[in-house]
């Protein structure tokens, strides 16, 4: 994982691509699948959720994803949360720049 700041966000591009229009997915769930493409000698799923994080506020910023808890929308991150596409998107966003994801991460 050459960038992990990018691979965070189009981890979460794909995933919810992958998905029903309205589903969503967990943070976790983004984690796991960037610790997966680079087991074993990769770092765990927890240890790669401040990217993720990052990645998400940046998603976030660019109107990409909309996030929510227990169904009820969520303007930002904070506690618990699921990831969904943003209303109208059409799921081919463009990736932010690594650098702007790498900033958000160590939020």
């Amino acid at each position: 994982m050459d960038d992990p700041a990018r691979a965070a966000s189009e981890t979460v591009l794909a995933l919810l691509a992958e998905r029903a229009t309205g589903a969503t997915i967990c943070p976790s769930e983004v984690a796991r699948a960037l610790a997966d493409a680079t087991a074993p000698a990769g770092p765990g799923w927890r240890d790669l959720m401040p990217i993720v994080h990052g990645a998400i506020d940046r998603l976030l910023d660019d109107d990409s994803v909309s996030l929510s808890w227990k169904g009820k929308p969520l303007a930002t991150r904070a506690g618990p949360y699921r990831i969904a596409r943003a209303p109208g998107s059409d799921g081919n966003e463009a990736i932010p720049p690594a650098a702007d994801i790498a900033d958000r991460a160590e939020r």
